[in-house]
């Protein structure tokens, strides 16, 4: 199965990568623009906005024409979009070049999950899914610090470089292998917004966005959080310790999610969410705050392809849409969460507090992927009976 995905594992690295790499070098990038890291922060405003509005309105009609050509057509957005940004001389073009990346990351995210579901057997999708999440947290774990050591040593100009040098191996890496990527579903194109209509989904998002809110937008200050207790000797060591947890977690749940579907994994991840920020927040013990963040990476990464194999496993031929909202819910949410955080801290907030706020959106998220799970019917197989009816009678063609 690896050897058939490894082109969109790769396209998911170079956006795990971008989603997140431009936070280390902010400073640099206002300085040789020659304004304020505010005004450069509105760049990652721009990234997300355009990802979350591109991904659901966009990729339906991308894919009329092919999946390979609509892939293709969403990593050059995005591959030109990041070479614009690493030679613009002035804000105005930097921020429109965030908005072109944005845009194709948003549609490549949606294509890619959903072609990836599409080459294997209804057994297997679990795994697939969880592959393509797999090249997003690696991208954000290793990348992300790479970027930042880049940036340091040749300017920041230079991590944007290597995040487009990473895009055209992906893209080279698809165009070799587009003969063997099926067409998706027609009725993928349908309106984005027929996929709402159904409740289940409109939950599934929702819990999206809380666990971006929780998990990704905490993130933002596990240093700042470590300093506070006292603990920012081991700073260093949090963030790669969480990054570990979420690349292990996202790369673990694919076998359990095929053997025995979402349902059980859709309460116990966010609860495992829920006792990693209790211990941060009650402990200041160097190695439970390691533990802690080991967990609470695994579990918010693993929990990206567990919501999608819900959402999708009862109507496979909406999985581009379905994918498009919750990975738009959940880079919303992180946008949300660290901009509630830095409201949090200029209300005088301690840092070290902050993963208890954290539990209000966690606990949120586990109330409504439980009712998900309350929604998913499970067969002897670990796999939704309805699923697997639909499997056989919808006549979707599978790649091999």
């Amino acid at each position: 199965m690896t050897r058939r995905l490894w082109p969109l594992v790769v396209a998911a690295v170079s956006l795990g990568v971008d989603a997140y790499v431009l936070a280390g070098v902010l400073p640099r990038i206002a300085e040789d623009l020659g304004t304020g890291v505010a005004a450069v922060g509105l760049g990652v405003t721009a990234f997300t906005a355009a990802y979350a509005v591109a991904g659901p309105t966009l990729s339906g009609r991308l894919t009329r024409t092919g999946t390979a050509r609509a892939l293709l057509v969403a990593l050059g957005l995005f591959n030109v979009g990041n070479l614009v940004t690493a030679i613009a001389a002035g804000l105005p073009l930097f921020l429109a070049s965030r908005v072109v990346a944005g845009v194709g990351a948003g549609v490549l995210t949606a294509v890619a999950t959903a072609t990836a579901a599409a080459m294997v057997e209804q057994h297997e999708r679990g795994r697939a899914m969880s592959l393509v999440t797999f090249g997003l947290s690696t991208g954000t774990v290793a990348g992300v610090p790479l970027g930042m050591l880049v940036g340091e040593r040749f300017g920041w100009r230079w991590t944007m470089a290597l995040v487009v040098a990473v895009g055209v191996v992906s893209m080279a890496a698809l165009a070799t292998r587009r003969t063997t990527l099926p067409p998706l579903p027609t009725t993928a194109a349908a309106s984005p917004l027929a996929v709402v209509r159904d409740p289940r989904t409109l939950v599934g998002v929702a819990a999206a966005f809380l666990l971006g809110v929780a998990s990704l937008g905490l993130y933002t200050y596990v240093l700042p959080m470590a300093q506070d207790r006292g603990l920012g000797g081991i700073g260093f060591a949090l963030v790669w310790a969480w990054g570990v947890g979420g690349v292990a977690g996202s790369a673990a749940v694919g076998r359990p999610l095929d053997r025995h579907g979402p349902r059980p994994l859709l309460v116990g991840l966010p609860a495992l969410l829920l006792v990693a920020f209790a211990l941060l927040t009650l402990t200041t013990s160097p190695a439970t705050w390691l533990v802690a963040a080991a967990l609470w990476g695994a579990a918010g990464w693993a929990s990206v392809p567990t919501l999608q194999q819900a959402l999708t496993q009862h109507a496979p031929e909406r999985a581009m849409s379905v994918v498009a909202f919750q990975m738009a819910a959940m880079y919303l949410g992180s946008a949300a969460g660290a901009a509630a955080g830095g409201a949090l801290l200029a209300a005088g907030v301690r840092a070290g507090t902050l993963a208890g706020w954290a539990l209000a959106p966690a606990g949120l998220a586990l109330v409504l992927t439980a009712a998900v799970a309350a929604r998913v019917r499970q067969g002897a197989s670990g796999t939704s009976t309805e699923a697997t009816t639909h499997h056989r009678t919808s006549g979707v063609t599978r790649g091999r």
